[in-house]
């Protein structure tokens, strides 16, 4: 008699995010590849029992928010997960946050990059080399006005980095064409490079201000350390600071949650954080994660002309650290 398989054998689950490793130069030579780093957050999409479910690289469900690239994606086969960048579109095409993140007034331009395939009907195939993985994407990804794959240039960078100058995008990922996905991991087979100074930090307090708040204090995790990098005055609308506020004026604490206060100086640009400045400030439970624009970090590990680019929901604040 044939043996039969177990109901739910081949259930599939939601893979904690391989992660690029921040260069300052980009590897070359015919084993890597290149794709436009975009500007959106990572998004995975696990299909199983016949529904689609999108989840953040922190886990959070985000079907609601995005239901139409759920539905994009209900053509896809059961017990698969696909990796990839959700990003919304301006007017030109270029990938852009802050519409990201106004997703219901820009439903029409929200897109999904697919890059990566991990589970493809039940079977692990994260150890496949990633050509291999990319080659599985006309076989099984619907293409619509929300889905396609992120372009991919092979052996040199040239022509991607032309494009991405003359286009004002935000960098360029660089990946080993034989790489195996590695779930959590920040192994250097996916590296990162940016054009522009930009990154994410967590918030551990603010200044008071007459609307609601002057300044976010910001920072970074060296080791179990929160660092203390900047305060953010620039980048704020009244929409935008009343969205930051809703999200952080629950947290407050007691105690500065930053490990390098007070600081015994200001500095050139003023950027120190000193004993006397600290009497202005309310520390908050550090669990808030924004993007944050700058010009350049100090030899203090201080930034240059920071400025307010929006939240990020989507990110681990004890993996937010310096990436430049």
């Amino acid at each position: 008699m044939a043996k039969t398989k177990k109901r739910g054998s081949r259930k599939v689950a939601f893979v904690e995010s391989m992660q690029c490793l921040p260069v300052s130069k980009l590897p070359q030579g015919p084993e890597w590849s290149y794709e436009i780093k975009l500007d959106g957050f990572r998004l995975e999409a696990v299909k199983e029992n016949g529904e689609t479910t999108l989840y953040s690289r922190r886990r959070n469900v985000l079907n609601r928010k995005f239901h139409y690239i759920a539905t994009a994606l209900q053509k896809l086969p059961d017990h698969t997960v696909l990796d990839g960048e959700l990003v919304a579109l301006d007017s030109k095409g270029k990938s852009d946050f802050g519409l990201l993140q106004n997703f219901r007034s820009a439903e029409s331009k929200i897109h999904y990059y697919v890059f990566d395939v991990l589970k493809l009907k039940g079977k692990d195939v994260c150890q496949r080399p990633l050509d291999e993985r990319r080659a599985l994407f006309d076989k099984i990804l619907p293409r619509n006005d929300h889905i396609s794959a992120s372009a991919v240039e092979h052996g040199s960078f040239s022509k991607m980095m032309s494009f991405v100058k003359q286009h004002g995008l935000e960098g360029i990922i660089a990946k080993r064409s034989d790489s195996p996905y590695e779930p959590g991991k920040r192994s250097g087979l996916w590296q990162k490079y940016r054009l522009n100074l930009q990154q994410e930090f967590v918030i551990g307090g603010y200044t008071r201000g007459t609307n609601g708040f002057d300044a976010l204090i910001i920072g970074f995790y060296r080791g179990k350390a929160l660092i203390y990098a900047a305060r953010v005055r620039a980048g704020f609308v009244p929409a935008t600071r009343r969205e930051v506020l809703a999200q952080i004026k629950s947290l407050k604490i007691a105690q500065c949650p930053f490990a390098n206060l007070p600081q015994t100086e200001a500095g050139r640009w003023g950027q120190g954080l000193t004993a006397e400045k600290m009497k202005q400030c309310v520390w908050l439970k550090p669990v808030t994660v924004v993007r944050i624009d700058f010009a350049e970090w100090t030899g203090a590990d201080h930034l240059r002309h920071p400025k307010y680019a929006g939240l990020r929901d989507d990110k681990e604040p004890r993996k937010v650290v310096k990436e430049t």
